[in-house]
């Protein structure tokens, strides 16, 4: 068995990008094993296992992965995740690997994925709320894509927004208002807010919207209006009902199931997309355990591991 201790180290984003865009696709045909995550409470964040198998790849797992906003003051990621691989013939522990960068990477790669379907342009000013590693992912991923001609990036705390902004020079990125950045092409959110943040008058038409952060019930980051203006599209039904940004609207009545347009597998296959140009667009991300297994497959290659004796 092998224990990658970095397997996100030296990755190529747009390899990440291809692999869950075709991890999606497989979802979309109906050719995955996932059952939704399973959550775990903690006073002051949760974990969660997320179980999966790619037939096509030949890979099965799990991921453990928790989330505590609370963590950065004291110095330690939000997300920290471990995703154990196992041989689908024998059942034998193939490896371990240190997934919390890799869970960034897959997070950004499926909002990469869905701007590159459902964005009305290919040139883009790319809107942040948020500016923290899954921001950083969005934009990295995001670039592969498409063409950003503009970053407009809002935080809580004005002077993560600056720092932010000064890791991407090539572009002119600003700190602005939290309206301010809703005036974009695409909008990606990746707060833990539990009350909605953006207003549904600050969105025009025409935009797309990732909305990352709402990942736990309770969770929201938009006003529920937007939805209603909005084809709603998710990764996995299920699992956006229960924790993505449709969970409050839904459990307060003010959005149902049948409002989603369809999932991200759909789109891919092209069975789905956007209908025109002035449509408002939205991608519910939840994180699916594919994704997770699809960028493990690449990092396996690497050869950067330790071997670790099973049984």
């Amino acid at each position: 068995m092998h224990y990658y201790p970095n397997p996100a180290s030296g990755l190529d984003i747009h390899e990440v990008n291809v692999a869950v865009e075709e991890a999606f696709a497989e979802y979309g045909r109906g050719k995955v094993q996932m059952p939704p995550k399973v959550y775990i409470t903690f006073e002051h964040g949760d974990f969660r296992t997320m179980p999966a198998a790619i037939p096509s790849l030949s890979i099965g797992g799990v991921k453990i992965v928790n989330v505590h906003p609370g963590n950065p003051p004291i110095g330690l990621p939000t997300v920290l995740a471990l995703t154990i691989i196992l041989n689908p013939g024998t059942g034998i522990p193939e490896a371990i690997l240190n997934a919390t960068a890799l869970t960034d990477l897959r997070t950004g790669a499926a909002g990469a994925i869905a701007s590159k379907y459902l964005s009305p342009k290919k040139s883009v000013v790319l809107g942040l709320v948020g500016s923290g590693l899954q921001a950083q992912a969005q934009v990295n991923a995001i670039s592969k894509e498409l063409t950003i001609r503009e970053i407009r990036v809002w935080s809580r705390d004005e002077k993560n927004a600056l720092s932010f902004c000064k890791k991407y020079t090539n572009w002119e990125c600003t700190s602005v208002p939290l309206e301010k950045v809703c005036d974009c092409d695409i909008l990606v959110t990746t707060t833990p807010s539990r009350k909605p943040l953006i207003q549904q008058e600050w969105i025009r038409d025409g935009t797309h919207i990732n909305a990352i952060g709402a990942d736990a019930p309770g969770k929201q980051e938009l006003d529920p209006a937007i939805l209603s203006r909005a084809r709603v599209f998710v990764d996995d039904p299920v699992q956006a009902i229960h924790s993505g940004e449709i969970n409050v609207p839904i459990r307060e009545g003010l959005f149902t199931a049948d409002q989603i347009a369809g999932t991200i597998g759909e789109i891919v296959l092209g069975m789905k997309g956007r209908k025109n140009k002035d449509e408002l667009t939205l991608f519910d991300s939840t994180g699916l355990a594919i994704q997770d297994l699809a960028i493990a497959e690449i990092a396996m290659k690497s050869g950067n591991f330790i071997n670790l004796r099973f049984p």
